[in-house]
């Protein structure tokens, strides 16, 4: 079955729900993870850090066309079996990437992961290696990127194979606080049997 998305104001936002599946139980996880993101992800989400890697990464990337951001992920999908990965470290090897991994450290188990993604959709920040550079093709980057400003999308749970824990991830656009345009967007796993 295609679900649809809904969209309703809340905690300051948009939040986009997938609807349509066989059961309802799976949306019982929305309550808890927007509360969660409301009080310990928001906060920091448009830091000086963030947003200015964005703008960086936008100005960087700003001529990138489908050709490219294939070449890309290809050559992603080649060094995550390498151990030659100068893509891969120039991403993860940086201060938006630190900031990224305290940040996880200090949810001290309830943060799993946390990307950010740019404009073109392609990850310039993770606390973790994520298993594609490109994420565009994702709803947390359509749900959230384009559409706009104040929109936050909480994914269906899921069991994460490799920690044996039932996750979602939750996705907010981040906004230039100078234009208030969107220049971006987050996605940050939340385990949910720590919340």
């Amino acid at each position: 079955m295609i679900g649809r998305f809904i969209a309703f104001p809340c905690l300051g936002g948009a939040v986009l729900l997938a609807s349509g599946f066989s059961t309802r139980a799976n949306d019982v996880h929305i309550g808890p993870v927007s509360a969660y993101v409301e009080i310990n992800v928001k906060p920091w989400v448009d830091s000086p850090l963030i947003v200015q890697s964005l703008r960086d990464s936008n100005r960087r990337h700003a001529g990138l066309g489908p050709p490219d951001i294939e070449k890309l992920e290809a050559q992603w999908n080649l060094e995550l079996s390498s151990s030659v990965q100068p893509l891969i470290h120039s991403i993860v090897d940086t201060a938006l990437s630190a900031f990224l991994r305290k940040k996880q450290v200090a949810a001290e188990g309830a943060i799993t992961e946390i990307l950010v993604i740019d404009a073109k959709g392609l990850a310039i920040g993770e606390s973790d290696i994520a298993t594609d550079l490109f994420q565009g093709d994702e709803l947390k980057w359509q749900k959230t990127y384009l559409a706009g400003p104040g929109a936050v999308f909480i994914d269906k749970a899921q069991k994460d194979q490799s920690t044996q824990t039932l996750q979602s991830q939750a996705s907010i656009t981040i906004s230039d606080p100078q234009t208030g345009k969107a220049i971006g967007a987050i996605t940050v796993g939340i385990n949910l049997d720590a919340l």
